[in-house]
């Protein structure tokens, strides 16, 4: 399906039973990616290298954040719940690579600009494939993350050319690249209901085509920096999947953190009935 003209587009109410399955999974993926890697990112504010950098990468976890709620938004509408996205949802039935769960290493900001560049080329090959959606909702909202995607992958672009101008920083680069390029092959595992995807037109690429692009893109810039990129084929992989529901232990211990407000506060309980039960 190589473009959707706006008036063969279709809504909600058009969806059959087995197309929604097909979008949820689709919608889920697109979601716990930016909402995981926001939270990751989160972890460095106050702790970059520079007050402009600490700045930038707020801002991008703010946006990421926004994105996420685009998609969850969607999901809504679809009929589930934000406690159901989110707060009270199985840590087993996230969909999120294992690139964004991954902890960053201990003050390392290499790692974290590197993968950001990793992380923000695949999204944008993964939001242009789904611009000419059959999906009329998820069309409208596409470019506006598109937008602001953009923005994100050229802050990666200026720390990598900067980091890597000397010696000391393009090691510590390439260790980075090193540990997290299995990771970030994870990207592209497909994951449940992805042929039905592609079939009902939801997004116009397999996984395995943007892969493809993803590699064409990124390896190519890391070796004009001198970097050395690990061959897919000949990496080790970890035996988790991410798109299948498994994950590191490392995920584990980030749900905890992020749904432990909500469970203290007893959210899941209406105001009204704790204020009476007081």
């Amino acid at each position: 399906m190589s473009g959707t003209p706006n008036s063969e587009r279709i809504g909600r109410a058009d969806l059959s039973a087995e197309q929604q399955v097909a979008l949820e999974a689709l919608l889920f993926r697109l979601a716990d990616d930016e909402f995981v890697h926001a939270e990751r990112l989160t972890e460095w504010q106050i702790y970059a290298p520079t007050l402009e950098s600490d700045l930038a990468i707020a801002n991008i976890a703010q946006d990421e954040f926004g994105h996420a709620r685009l998609w969850y938004d969607l999901l809504k509408r679809l009929g589930y719940t934000e406690p159901e996205c989110l707060w009270e949802r199985d840590p087993t039935e996230w969909t999120h690579s294992l690139l964004v769960e991954r902890p960053f290493g201990d003050g390392d900001w290499a790692d974290a600009v590197l993968r950001g560049y990793l992380y923000d080329v695949a999204e944008r090959i993964r939001l242009e494939a789904v611009a000419d959606t059959s999906y009329a909702p998820l069309a409208d909202r596409v470019g506006k993350v598109l937008e602001e995607e953009n923005y994100h992958r050229e802050h990666a672009v200026n720390w990598l050319e900067r980091l890597t101008a000397d010696d000391d920083g393009r090691g510590r680069v390439q260790d980075a690249l090193d540990e997290l390029f299995p990771y970030a092959l994870s990207l592209f595992h497909p994951g449940p209901r992805e042929e039905d995807i592609v079939e009902f037109g939801f997004r116009t690429e397999p996984v395995a085509e943007m892969r493809t692009q993803w590699l064409e893109t990124v390896s190519p810039f890391l070796e004009s920096l001198d970097l050395t990129v690990p061959e897919p084929d000949e990496v080790e992989r970890p035996d988790e999947r991410g798109r299948d529901g498994t994950h590191t232990d490392a995920w584990t211990e980030l749900y905890d953190e992020f749904t432990a407000t909500y469970h203290e506060l007893e959210f899941e309980t209406p105001a009204t009935l704790r204020a009476t039960e007081e």
